[in-house]
């Protein structure tokens, strides 16, 4: 049974693709286009649309690729965080190389990586930068502006936008993109509209940025669903007042567009005579609320995002040992949203396989909105149990049927504790499914558990204990929506991240 469709992508490919080029007709000259959220992989996205598919954005760029130049852009003090892409686990420098690779094997031009806010004592951005240049792309650093965004006579000016390096690039469309939020993107555009003016190449500048949604209600929960992902931003969804003003018009924006427009309407004054925008709604492009199908599936998708999200924040709070500022965030939204830790359905049966066994439950809510669960015994932890429960329930075969005999389990425990150094015998969901891959060569029903890994893809998860990396990386790569209690299952003051 399939997943309830709430979005239109294909009338969203068509509509954005037209509107976009409809937007480079009237500004005319070099548009540079800010990719706000994730260009590839927007995974936010197709859970709080469903039917939105992770690569919508760039199948609407592929139309139009041979008109289309990729810049990606970091944020050097980014790096200095070692700052993590939260859904893929990876470093954002690695994601970035990641992003090219993607962009290229489409057929996309990519050759040049913009660091932004860099300062000239970040060794680490420097040694990326060298990275960079020895796989044959070109960087441009850009500098801390003094005063940014707010002391605009400055930075439309040759000690602000002038100090930065200029990207040389080809094409008349610039699609400026990064791996993650607060990279520099718009700051990125300006800096080569004011280098364009100043060569005589006239350029405008568009934002493509799906959320939130300006013709949606301010507190509608999709937007409020990208409120919540981004409480570690300090991102807040507001009436563009400058909107408001110019058209009595009540549409949706954020505080940091806001914050920025001044700026934008200030350089285009300084170097073209007059702004083509009245309001921060006016430079967006995004036509993804027109693509809504079903009201109410994208209502109820965005809520329980929301939900994900603050069990995400406690969980992080835990690992870090984290006061609860941004979960106490995340919980106003839920406030909003009309939402409650029990509307997630998955919750209330995994604790319950908990509070029976004593030991961590997990269950797992399918397609047809049954709910399976699993619990932890000697062969298996709770996670491990319930796939295995799921996949044959999905295969049609009798729950008490053994998939994987204790014989075959046997050596797999060993090979653990006796020469891996684990302390753990029970096996995990990654040595789970490696030994039903091994027992489907002379097994039907296990070929046939194993083919139903693909109707896992979107199901919910609920889990009475934090996670192992490998576990979540398990669940993330079959695509399950995961949550899990903000508790360890054994108290230590040592964890292996």
């Amino acid at each position: 049974m399939p997943h309830t469709i709430g979005f239109d992508r294909e009338k969203y490919i068509e509509l954005q693709s037209e509107h976009i080029n409809a937007r480079r007709r009237e500004i005319g000259g070099k548009l540079y286009l800010e990719m706000g959220g994730k260009l590839f992989d927007d995974l936010h996205a197709s859970r709080v649309l469903p039917g939105f598919t992770p690569d919508n954005k760039i199948a609407m760029l592929e139309r139009i690729k041979d008109d289309v130049e990729i810049v990606v852009c970091l944020n050097a003090k980014d790096l200095q965080r070692q700052k993590i892409r939260a859904d893929l686990g990876i470093p954002y420098e690695e994601d970035a190389l990641r992003l090219i690779d993607v962009f290229r094997e489409r057929g996309f031009l990519v050759e040049h990586v913009v660091l932004t806010q860099l300062t000239f004592d970040n060794s680490i951005a420097e040694s990326f930068i060298d990275r960079l240049e020895r796989l044959g792309l070109k960087v441009s650093r850009h500098r801390v502006i003094p005063g940014y965004p707010t002391d605009t006579r400055r930075i439309v000016s040759e000690e602000g936008f002038g100090i930065n390096e200029y990207v040389e690039t080809s094409r008349d469309l610039v699609v400026v993109t990064a791996p993650g939020p607060g990279s520099g993107k718009l700051a990125t555009c300006l800096s080569q509209i004011y280098h364009d003016y100043q060569r005589g190449t006239v350029a405008g500048y568009a934002k493509f940025e799906t959320f939130p949604i300006w013709n949606l209600p301010l507190e509608h929960p999709v937007n409020l669903a990208y409120e919540a992902a981004t409480v570690d931003l300090d991102d807040i969804n507001l009436i563009d007042p400058f909107h408001l003003a110019a058209y009595g018009e009540q549409v949706t924006s954020y505080n940091r567009d806001v914050e920025v427009f001044p700026l934008l309407k200030t350089l285009f004054e300084t170097l073209a005579g007059e702004s083509p925008y009245a309001s921060p709604t006016e430079m967006g492009v995004n036509m993804a609320g027109y693509c809504i199908s079903s009201d109410q599936v994208c209502r109820e998708a965005s809520r329980q995002e929301i939900i994900r999200r603050y069990f995400k924040a406690l969980v992080e709070e835990r690992r870090e040992e984290q006061d609860d500022m941004l979960s106490s965030r995340v919980a106003m939204v839920m406030s909003k949203a009309g939402c409650r830790v029990d509307d997630r359905r998955v919750v209330a049966p995994a604790l319950a396989v908990s509070e029976s066994t004593g030991e961590p439950g997990c269950a797992i809510e399918l397609a047809d909105r049954s709910i399976i669960t699993g619990k932890t015994s000697e062969l298996f932890g709770c996670s491990a149990a319930m796939l295995l429960n799921a996949l044959k329930n999905l295969a049609g075969l009798e729950p008490q049927e053994h998939l994987l005999s204790p014989e075959s389990i046997e050596p797999i425990q060993t090979l653990k504790t006796e020469h891996l150094g684990s302390r753990n015998p029970r096996l995990h969901t990654d040595e789970v499914l490696i030994a039903l891959s091994v027992s489907a060569a002379g097994s039907e029903s296990a070929r046939r558990a194993l083919a139903e890994l693909k109707n896992l893809r979107g199901c919910e998860v609920h889990t009475t204990t934090i996670l192992g990396s490998v576990d979540e990386s398990i669940f993330r790569n079959l695509g399950v929506l995961v949550t899990s209690e903000p508790e360890y299952w054994r108290k230590r003051l040592y964890r292996k991240r």
